[in-house]
């Protein structure tokens, strides 16, 4: 279907490290289309992210006509096609505030990107979950208690009275990464495939002794070479190491809390799986679906200030 043809009223994008991925947006919330790229933030100079988002999106632009952009993730960053600013906990998530409007040199676009949120004691960050957690309250406006946002910095968010009251980050995700393919663990830990009893192992493991998490990674390693360890259960029982540790040094967000877990569906079943294992129930959600309910309810905001503005003068 051409660009003409599809005439969306509005563009989600949702812009990561790795990947760009957008969506053209009916009047009624509904997707047209979708596309993506792996013209993430990392890969781009400062002055190349209206290039790159105009590859995806040129055709279903109208040549009398400005197509509103919202965007939110690393897009908002430092190094970023714009530096959005963050809010400070506590803090509402919904309406989402002033959104940051980006430069740009196609008088057919008009980018805003999503504040991100910040905390200052103890120090943390985040862009483009706010976005989730914000079509979280979008389709549960009375949720209270923790969202748990798995993926390369896993977050546990505590959420009260449609507020972010604190959050904390877990690099696990990278972790993972950096143990199964850049050190000496490369050589017995499988790129894919999965061990359901490896994985509770590591989970247990960790749980009941996070502190000897380095020696554990060794063990992998050790088993390998003299215990006939898998690689696909190598790679199993890493993730339960990691996890567990994560969980451990978590439980205060998770302990006796309503629980949801926002994040792709593999992921978030590991996490469903570990949570169940101390006795915690966790719903899950898809993380997509979610950036999309949180990008709209940011666009209706801005369609409503926008509005407001047109009125004052």
């Amino acid at each position: 279907m051409s660009g003409a043809a599809l005439q969306p009223k509005w563009v989600a994008v949702d812009w990561g490290t790795s990947n760009l991925r957008v969506w053209a947006m009916g009047g009624e919330g509904n997707v047209l289309a979708a596309r993506q790229s792996d013209a993430g933030m990392a890969s781009l100079p400062r002055d190349g992210f209206e290039d790159a988002l105009l590859v995806l999106i040129s055709d279903w632009l109208e040549s009398d006509a400005v197509l509103p952009v919202v965007a939110c993730g690393m897009v908002g960053s430092r190094q970023g096609w714009v530096e959005a600013r963050y809010r400070t906990v506590p803090c509402s998530i919904a309406p989402m505030g002033a959104l940051t409007a980006a430069p740009s040199k196609s008088a057919q676009i008009q980018v805003h990107v999503v504040p991100g949120i910040k905390q200052m004691d103890p120090a943390d960050v985040m862009r483009g979950e706010e976005t989730q957690i914000a079509g979280l309250l979008a389709e549960n406006p009375n949720f209270d208690g923790v969202a748990c946002l798995p993926g390369t910095h896993s977050k546990w968010v505590q959420i009260s009275a449609g507020e972010v009251v604190s959050f904390c980050t877990y690099m696990t995700g990278e972790l993972f990464a950096l143990l199964s393919q850049h050190s000496v663990l490369r050589h017995s830990v499988a790129a894919k495939g999965w061990n359901e009893t490896a994985f509770d192992a590591g989970l247990a493991e960790a749980l009941a002794r996070p502190e000897a998490l380095a020696r554990r990674l060794f063990a992998l390693r050790a088993e390998a070479l003299i215990a006939d360890l898998s690689p696909e259960a190598a790679r199993a029982r890493l993730s339960g190491l990691l996890i567990g540790v994560e969980l451990a040094a978590a439980k205060p967000y998770w302990l006796g809390q309503n629980l949801a877990i926002i994040g792709a569906p593999e992921m978030s079943r590991m996490y469903q799986r570990a949570l169940a294992s101390v006795g915690a129930q966790a719903s899950v959600t898809d993380a997509e679906h979610l950036t999309l309910a949180g990008l709209g309810a940011a666009y209706k905001s801005l369609m409503a200030e926008q509005d407001k503005t047109k009125c004052a003068s």
